[in-house]
């Protein structure tokens, strides 16, 4: 588990949201995918946008993504989206994710993302590459 903490507020827009004005479960992805990469501008100090040049890899894309839905958030409401790494591995990351509504957790949520290189002898695919020892100690310990 990291250190490194990223936090950000929004208000939900109604282009957030269904019919019933509830948000509609497929946004809260977005929210959590924006954060990872605000996260990582946070604990590298590189933008989003110069990541992959920055440390020589394609990106890191999600490989799986997970969320418990525990409290409706509506139209107007002031939310937080709280995010760190919660594991680091040879080539693969997890971020953690929360979104808390009026003090108390509405949605739990969970990416995983890959390290991701070009290929050596392929350069069309992708393969996992080793995350360097300094970018997991950007993000610090609990």
């Amino acid at each position: 588990m990291t250190s490194v903490t990223f936090s950000r507020q929004l208000t939900v827009a109604w282009a957030d949201c269904d019919p019933a004005g509830i948000v509609f479960n497929p946004r809260f992805f977005e929210f959590f995918d924006a954060n990872t990469w605000l996260l990582f501008e946070k604990a590298l100090g590189v933008k989003p946008q110069d990541l992959a040049t920055t440390y020589d890899i394609f990106s890191i894309p999600l490989v799986d993504a997970s969320a418990s839905f525990l409290r409706p958030s509506r139209f107007g409401d002031t939310i937080e989206v709280v995010s760190h790494v919660s594991a680091f591995r040879r080539s693969s990351f997890s971020v953690a994710h929360r979104i808390i509504n009026k003090g108390e957790t509405a949605v739990e949520g969970e990416e995983v993302r890959v390290w991701a290189k070009r290929h050596p002898t392929e350069p069309d695919k992708i393969t996992g590459g080793t995350i360097p020892p300094d970018v997991i100690a950007s993000f610090g310990s609990a």
